[in-house]
């Protein structure tokens, strides 16, 4: 039994997101032998076999956004008798010494009140037992609710992630490295329902393959959200070369940045999405002052957004220990950003200032072949 909260406010695009959830809730758990999904009113069924692994369906239904909460439980006829019976083979088999029965209706046309049901059931569950009814703070409670054409009962919630489904909120490209804040970033736009394309930009054959290899597990991971993805693995080498032989020191890091955010922008045509995903922090590093988030913005049109901004280090490396990518990224690696880095990189640049530099170099040739020569590949979650 999947409950869902955010999606339940979507108005007129309520019947979107809800087919969106189902979608991904069969991707999930495809290999879970099951009797089919059913949509009801504010919650959905997956009619479960007998034959299936309930850890393995916790561990899938845990990890789609959309879903508040869910429960191993049992779907009755609307039947005050069958409710009990219910209600009776739910309890049993858990030990307590004092119970509580809980009643939602979201159909008020069932003849008894929910109090009405309670006090019913719960009379009928104390025959059985002998045990005592506590409301306030019960060893064990089950849980009704009227729904659709069934009584759907469970006795434990099992907490979601919340979100909005992914791929209700279009496309963007996000910009992943192999360290610590980007595939947070990443983890953050997939729980308000982004369908994510991933650009990683890397240094070969200067650097190893530690970073693109890195960064292909860390999407791996991102993937137990969105099930599969599609990233673009393009050689920044020539670039970094150019900027390093004809700009000043101090700027090169910015100009890295402003071309990283055009060759993504070129991603966006391919792939027809709609914004670019950075794990920008408002002051955590030089580049990432206000005036140079300013100036590297500018080079794009599109929106680029920044879901840590706000977030401090420690924050980060919480949510990035939470989602399980924390490991992988501080693990050592040589990125494109880290390479012939100026020991006194400007802080506060102007788009006037990066505009001049960028007139010394000739990269119309270069972000061509960078494009041109980029590996494309798709990742699953059970790769």
């Amino acid at each position: 039994i999947i409950h869902y909260g955010e999606i339940a406010l979507k108005g007129g695009n309520r019947n979107f997101f809800e087919r969106k959830l189902k979608e991904n809730v069969k991707g999930a758990i495809q290999g879970i032998e099951i009797e089919g999904i059913e949509r009801l009113r504010g919650r959905m069924l997956v009619h479960l076999s007998n034959n299936r692994d309930n850890e393995t369906v916790v561990e899938k239904l845990s990890k789609i956004f959309g879903i508040t909460n869910f429960s191993f439980g049992v779907a009755v006829a609307k039947d005050l008798d069958a409710i009990k019976r219910a209600a009776w083979f739910l309890l049993k088999e858990k030990k307590f010494t004092s119970f509580k029965i809980e009643t939602r209706r979201a159909q008020k046309e069932f003849p008894k009140t929910s109090m009405e049901v309670n006090i019913e059931v719960g009379a009928y569950v104390q025959e059985q037992c002998g045990q005592r009814v506590d409301l306030t703070n019960p060893e064990a409670t089950c849980y009704i609710e009227i729904a659709g054409p069934y009584a759907l009962l469970y006795t434990k919630k099992i907490a979601g992630p919340r979100g909005l489904p992914v791929g209700v909120s279009e496309r963007a490209v996000s910009l992943i490295s192999s360290g610590i804040d980007s595939p947070v970033a990443s983890y953050k736009m997939l729980k308000r329902g982004v369908d994510l394309i991933y650009a990683h930009f890397h240094s070969q054959p200067f650097t190893s393959k530690t970073s693109q290899e890195n960064s292909e597990r860390l999407i791996k991971i991102l993937n137990r959200f969105q099930l599969r993805a599609k990233v673009y693995f393009i050689p920044f080498i020539g670039i970094q070369k150019e900027i390093m032989a004809k700009a000043p020191p101090e700027l090169r890091v910015l100009l890295y940045r402003r071309y990283m955010i055009r060759l993504a922008e070129r991603i966006t045509k391919i792939e027809k999405a709609k914004a670019l995903v950075t794990g920008e922090s408002v002051g955590q590093v030089a580049s990432q002052t206000l005036s140079n988030i300013r100036v590297v913005g500018v080079v794009t049109s599109l929106p680029i957004l920044r879901p840590l901004a706000g977030y401090d280090k420690e924050e980060i490396i919480q949510l990035a220990k939470d989602i399980g990518t924390y490991k992988i990224s501080i693990e050592p690696y040589d990125d494109c950003c880290s390479l012939f880095v100026p020991n006194h990189p400007e802080t506060s640049a102007k788009p006037e200032t990066l505009s001049k530099a960028e007139k010394l170099l000739d990269m119309n040739t270069l972000m061509d072949r960078a494009m041109e020569d980029a590996e494309v590949k798709i990742l699953h979650s059970k790769d």
